[in-house]
């Protein structure tokens, strides 16, 4: 069991964190990402599949090429971050099952049957994808996730050696403008969602 988070650590991970919309002029590295990674290759997956398969946009020229895809406002925040990242997932993933989750023969679970391995990846490559905002939060960042972009097309545009691989959803990352966070949106108490079975 470990130990509780201080107040002040969830506070950066959830009470205060926000969604950014834009971003101060500090960069975000190589190692930043490999950093995230690090810590987000821990969260849970079912059998260990792990299908998230991120693409980090760091140079202009990438996130001008994400950018393209995009929607409404989304195409300006993506231009304008230190970084963006596509969250993808592969419908492949059992192949990678035999290294994975080595005691047992998890692969034969999901050959031969799509539907299941496209319901899966989606399913456990979106937990990764939250578990990708929750490492960039506890290391310094802030992430502005997205869904408004064009799928088909920037599979065709990023993805096209790997077809297996789709698009699941798009991050900015950086360290947030205060100036650009909108008022927070509510969210309700508990009664409101959730009852005991």
């Amino acid at each position: 069991m470990g130990e509780k988070l201080s107040s002040a650590a969830l506070d950066t991970i959830f009470r205060t964190a926000r969604s950014a919309n834009g971003y101060t002029d500090a960069p975000v590295t190589a190692a930043d990402c490999e950093a995230i990674w690090e810590l987000m290759k821990w969260g849970p997956t079912s059998a260990n599949q792990m299908p998230a398969r991120l693409i980090w946009c760091l140079t202009q020229e990438a996130r001008d090429r994400l950018a393209a895809h995009a929607s409404g406002t989304n195409a300006a925040k993506i231009k304008a971050a230190p970084a963006a990242v596509i969250i993808a997932m592969d419908e492949n993933f059992h192949e990678h099952l035999p290294d994975l989750f080595p005691h047992a023969d998890a692969k034969s679970w999901f050959e031969g049957n799509l539907p299941l391995r496209q319901t899966s990846a989606m399913r456990n490559a979106t937990l990764q994808g939250a578990y990708f905002i929750i490492a960039a939060r506890a290391l310094g960042f802030d992430v502005g996730p997205m869904s408004g972009f064009n799928n088909a097309a920037l599979d065709a545009d990023f993805l096209a050696e790997t077809p297996h691989v789709k698009s699941n959803f798009i991050a900015t990352l950086g360290v947030a403008d205060p100036a650009t966070i909108f008022p927070r949106s509510p969210r309700p108490a508990f009664d409101r969602f959730n009852h005991f079975a």
